[in-house]
């Protein structure tokens, strides 16, 4: 069973002691982290970069990831700038696998989409 909220999903599992509380923030930087791991990512739309990131925290994805969890299920919207040169198809299906697999793996939801708009392109 889960239940959502304020900002956190509250997972509930019957054959388990506790409860395990997965915060919406939490899934948009597991999201964004893998987004600018691929190849052909420039950045998340807002110049903010995998190692700025990690330095400044989740506040600063507002404007370029948005998460929704829904019966276990996470529909995830990501902004991205992508460098020129590289075919924003392929980039992007490699995002959509980097990001859905990562979702998964980390928190135990189901990714049942990962929705990509290229907000820019960036020449060297």
């Amino acid at each position: 069973m889960e239940k959502e909220t304020g900002s956190s999903t509250v997972l509930r599992e019957v054959d388990k002691v506790g409860v395990v509380q997965i915060a919406d923030d939490v899934v948009a930087m597991i999201a964004a982290l893998a987004a600018t791991e691929a190849e052909g990512v420039s950045c998340m739309a807002g110049n903010i970069t995998n190692e700025l990131i990690s330095r400044i925290g989740v506040k600063k994805l507002a404007r370029s990831v948005r998460v929704a969890v829904e019966d276990r299920k996470v529909k995830v919207d990501l902004a991205l700038t992508v460098e020129y040169g590289y075919s924003i198809p392929a980039t992007c299906h490699q995002v959509q696998a980097k990001v859905k697999a990562a979702i998964e793996n980390m928190t135990g939801l189901d990714c049942s989409d990962v929705n990509i708009r290229i907000a820019g392109v960036k020449v060297r």
